[in-house]
């Protein structure tokens, strides 16, 4: 295969990569509006504190980062603030550890070990930023890169 078919190959699968996790990010940022008192409750069962703060900051990180990852802005910065956000997720509410009423412990761990798979993907996203990608807004380069 010519070197550049291999450029364009990669250039493709890293931006679908980035676009689908940024998607991962979006819906669900946009299923909490409609479902927000359950969200709430759910977070509330599973003792996350500060709800009335957590809940709405949760819901704009992942409608903003979900976006700028879909368009290719601040990739590496939203990358790693939405990881983190996934570990603090996936220890207060995918604690399956912990058993609730009307919670099925299988399923817990399905979503905590789904979203480690999500959280590597953020971290090498993080690092492949400046990996040639299609983007809204392309990335200058600076003297530290």
């Amino acid at each position: 295969m010519s070197r550049s078919i291999v450029k364009i190959v990669e250039k493709t699968c890293i931006t679908i990569g980035r676009v689908l996790l940024g998607l991962y990010f979006l819906l669900p940022g946009i299923s909490k509006i409609p479902t927000y008192e359950f969200t709430a409750e759910y977070m509330t069962l599973h003792s996350i504190p500060l709800v009335s703060i957590l809940l709405p900051i949760t819901i704009v990180l992942q409608l903003v980062l979900g976006i700028a990852l879909i368009i290719g802005f601040r990739i590496k910065e939203s990358a790693l603030i939405l990881a983190a956000l996934t570990i603090f997720i996936n220890v207060g509410v995918h604690d399956f550890w912990n058993e609730y009423p009307n919670t099925d412990a299988g399923h817990e761990t399905q979503n905590f070990v789904k979203n480690l798979g999500i959280f590597a993907g953020l971290i090498v996203l993080s690092a492949a930023h400046s990996v040639s990608q299609w983007r809204l807004f392309p990335r200058t380069v600076s003297k530290k890169d």
